[in-house]
C-alpha cells in the first residue's frame, strides 16, 4: 500500500512535515524569513544546529516544492543555516546573527574571482593585508598599477604616504588592516563601475565582520560613498564620524571616519592639514575606547 494515501493518516503527516522542512530550507538558501500565507501559526520544535525557525505556510503552498531539497543558490557562498541576503556580505538582515567568516575562508570563497569582467585585465587579485583582528582599518577604492603588480593594497606613492600617516598616529602597517573596495584594478586606474562594485562589496563587508574593527578611516568619496551607501562628496562627509550602516555582529559599534585618499593629497598637499585633523579625531576615539597604538605603555 502506498503510504501517502488517503487512509494512511500518519503517512499524510510524515509528508506534509518532509514538505514542510524543504520550504524552510527552500526560503533560508534565498534569505527569506517569512513565506506568504495565511495568519495560521504552525507551532514546531525548536530546531536542531543548521535548521531554521519555523515560519507561517499554507499547506498549498508547501505542495509546489514536494519532495525538493533545497540547495544553496550558486555564486551565493556565504549562504548557510543562518540565512542571509547574496549583497549582504553574510552579515544579515538587521537584527540577525551574522554568519561570520574568517579571513582565509573570505579568500577562498573569492578564488580566482571571475565575477566582473575586471578579471579580463587584471594581474592579480588585491585582497588586503594587515592584522585579521586590528582594531582600526583603512579602506580605499581601487588597486592601482603597483597593486596590481604586487598583489597588496596602498604600495605605489600613496601607499608610502598612508603608511607615514598610519606611522604618525601610533600604529604599524602590520597591526591595522587595509583594504579596497574592488579587489581588482580597472583598466587605466579609472573609476569602479556599478556592474564591478555589486559582486565586489560582499567581500569587503564580510572581512570588516571578520576583523570587527571599531574605527575605519575611509580613504576618499568613493571609498566613503561605498561604505557609507551615500552620495555626498568628501567635503561633506570627513572631519565626522558616521555610522557603518550594517550589523556588526557583536556588541560594539564600528564609526567610520571619511577623510582625503592619499593620492589626493599628494596632487594638493595643503588639504594635509585637514587629513590629520581627521587622524586626531580617529586617535582621541581610540584613546577614549580604551585601544592603544601597538607598543604604547599605559
Amino acid at each position: 500500500m502506498d503510504s501517502t494515501g488517503d487512509d494512511d493518516p500518519a503517512g499524510e503527516l510524515y509528508d506534509l512535515a518532509r514538505q514542510l522542512r524543504s520550504q524552510l530550507l527552500r526560503h533560508a538558501a534565498l534569505g527569506a524569513w517569512a513565506a506568504p500565507g495565511g495568519a495560521t501559526a504552525r507551532v514546531m520544535p525548536a530546531p536542531r544546529p543548521g535548521e531554521l525557525v519555523p515560519v507561517d505556510a499554507e499547506p498549498a503552498q508547501l505542495t509546489e516544492i514536494a519532495g525538493e531539497e533545497a540547495a544553496a543558490p550558486p555564486d551565493r557562498p556565504w549562504v548557510d543555516a543562518a540565512p542571509t541576503r547574496a549583497d549582504d556580505g553574510g552579515l544579515g538582515p538587521r537584527g540577525a546573527r551574522p554568519a561570520v567568516r574568517t579571513l582565509p575562508q573570505i579568500r577562498a570563497e573569492l578564488g580566482e574571482c571571475t565575477r566582473c569582467k575586471l578579471h579580463t585585465t587584471r594581474r592579480s587579485i588585491v585582497f588586503g593585508v594587515g592584522s585579521s583582528s586590528a582594531p582600526l582599518m583603512f579602506v580605499g577604492e581601487a588597486p592601482g598599477e603597483q597593486e596590481d603588480r604586487r598583489g597588496e593594497p596602498f604600495v605605489g606613492a600613496a601607499g608610502q604616504l598612508l603608511d607615514k600617516m598610519i606611522e604618525a598616529m601610533g600604529w604599524t602597517r602590520s597591526a591595522v588592516y587595509i583594504a579596497n573596495t574592488t579587489k581588482c584594478r580597472p583598466p587605466n586606474n579609472r573609476n569602479p563601475e556599478p556592474d564591478e562594485l555589486d559582486p565586489c562589496m560582499p567581500f569587503l563587508h564580510m572581512q570588516i565582520a571578520a576583523i570587527a574593527p571599531r574605527i575605519i578611516v575611509a580613504l576618499g568619496r568613493p571609498a566613503s560613498n561605498q561604505l557609507l551607501e551615500v552620495d555626498a562628496p568628501i567635503s561633506a562627509l570627513r572631519g565626522t564620524f558616521h555610522d557603518y550602516p550594517r550589523h556588526t555582529g557583536d556588541r560594539h559599534s564600528l564609526k567610520i571616519m571619511p577623510t582625503f585618499h592619499p593620492a589626493y593629497l599628494l596632487r594638493d598637499p595643503d588639504k594635509k592639514r585637514a587629513a590629520w585633523a581627521d587622524l586626531k579625531l580617529v586617535m582621541a576615539e581610540l584613546e577614549r575606547l580604551g585601544i592603544a597604538p601597538p607598543g604604547a605603555h599605559g
